[in-house]
């Protein structure tokens, strides 16, 4: 096993075992973004001079007895909305093309004084407004979307461009691309982790989260930006509540998605989990909230430049910056209103179960360049507006949702199952995602698995 293989677990573990060296690791990893990058493009911006001194740093430092924790040496890429202090913040847009972050997002900041190793900027679809991050191919198959709009760390983690990565989730940004590219995303309770210095798209829905290759990652890098580990035990669920939903959620879904996440959801209960139906509150509301809040939010950040330079935007976000200067202030105030229901009902609902386990998406990753799809009741729904309609609850609501690995479909794309938790109760989400993941219990998509890069 080549060095950039390694989980950030097992590399750290191998770290402080003085069996490799951050140099060693790092270069492995730089050397897996020269080989693959041509074909996947999920950096903007590889800063390899930089990161290669940071990791001879960081090797000097954990020589000399001075270990800042598991994150030391560890290579990672940030998303190209977070700042990061003297590199370029594009977010993937021509808007920002001479954009230089002038000091360290707060996330940036915490992920350097833990040791963590900055190889460079992964791509978002502009300014984060989007689901596919068109620059970007998918890992598993490259005539495919990779997800968005955090598409580019996705795909780096899932490819070995980067041992982890950060996003940001506005309506399913991490989810998304994690699920189809067979990865791990967690978006963490709303204002948990501070976005200082990260470009925004919609205030109210916005959060940053990790995307590592297990959920044991996740929870090291979590740790990392909040200051605390919240693991809990993870051998077995017995007395936890497991909500499955009755509504919305198996919905408009492929059959290899149900399939392959009900399996998952069984082996739970075989892990000791009680099953729990429940019924999803407001659910014929949950869309029209999500693009009441976000649309007009966006369009009230970008309002300047919308104005001065409108041609530098591509035609897809310009549309829906220019759809949100005629969204009413009523409209506004009613998706907010909206929203407080929907909060005080999921904290209802919340009550009866632990977690709730559910598609993190509805199929698996479109062909490039497709529109819409056609789902077995005969309605057609647009790309986007299917991928974002299962993640959208988690940021209206701002509960914390993870998103793993539970399988493929025949074409042997990644499925991802999504757990939903009570707010600031991450601890109880990434339990129930490391004891599935730690019994082994993945159909197809093992945990830590790197995609097939070269098929």
């Amino acid at each position: 096993m080549q060095p950039f293989e390694l989980t950030l677990a097992d590399a750290a573990r191998a770290i402080a075992a003085g069996e490799l060296s951050p140099v060693e690791l790092t270069d492995s990893v730089l050397d897996r973004v020269a080989a693959v990058e041509p074909r996947l493009q999920a950096y903007v911006t590889v800063a390899a001079d930089s990161a290669r001194n940071a990791a001879a740093r960081a090797e000097r430092e954990i020589a000399q007895g001075r270990s800042r924790g598991p994150l030391h040496g560890i290579p990672m890429g940030l998303k190209d909305l977070i700042d990061a202090e003297g590199m370029p913040t594009t977010a993937s847009s021509r808007v920002r093309t001479d954009h230089v972050a002038e000091r360290d997002s707060a996330v940036a900041a915490r992920l350097s004084e833990a040791g963590a190793v900055l190889l460079g900027k992964t791509h978002t679809h502009e300014f984060a407004y989007g689901l596919t991050t068109p620059q970007t191919r998918n890992a598993w198959d490259h005539s495919r979307v990779a997800g968005g709009s955090s598409g580019g760390s996705a795909v780096a983690v899932a490819a070995g461009e980067a041992t982890f990565a950060l996003g940001t989730d506005t309506g399913g940004s991490i989810r998304v691309p994690a699920a189809l590219n067979g990865v791990v995303g967690l978006k963490p309770t709303y204002d948990l982790i501070s976005r200082r210095g990260v470009t925004s798209l919609s205030w109210s829905l916005d959060h940053v989260g990790p995307l590592t290759r297990t959920v044991r990652d996740a929870e090291l890098v979590l740790a990392a930006l909040v200051g605390q580990d919240r693991r809990d035990p993870a051998d077995h669920l017995s007395g936890l509540r497991v909500g499955v939903p009755r509504n919305y959620y198996f919905e408009r879904i492929s059959p290899e998605v149900e399939e392959n996440v009900r399996r998952a959801i069984g082996q739970l209960q075989e892990l000791g989990a009680e099953l729990v139906e429940v019924e999803i509150p407001l659910a014929r509301y949950i869309q029209a909230a999500q693009w009441g809040l976000m649309v007009p939010e966006a369009t009230s950040y970008h309002e300047r430049t919308l104005r001065s330079v409108p041609d530098l935007y591509s035609a897809d976000v310009r549309v829906l910056l220019e759809a949100g200067e005629f969204v009413s202030a009523g409209d506004y105030l009613r998706a907010q209103r909206a929203r407080a229901l929907m909060r005080e009902a999921w904290a209802q609902m919340l009550g009866q179960v632990d977690v709730v386990a559910a598609p993190a998406v509805p199929m698996t990753a479109a062909k490039s360049g497709q529109d819409s799809v056609e789902w077995a009741d005969g309605t057609v729904e647009a790309v986007s507006d299917s991928y974002v309609r299962l993640s959208a609850p988690a940021n209206i609501t701002g509960v914390p949702a993870l998103t793993l690995p539970v399988g493929q479909d025949r074409a042997g794309l990644p499925i991802g199952m999504q757990l939903m938790g009570r707010p600031h109760d991450e601890a109880t989400v990434l339990r129930v995602g490391r004891a599935y993941e730690m019994a082994g219990a993945g159909t197809g998509t093992a945990a830590g698995r790197l995609a097939p890069v070269g098929a």
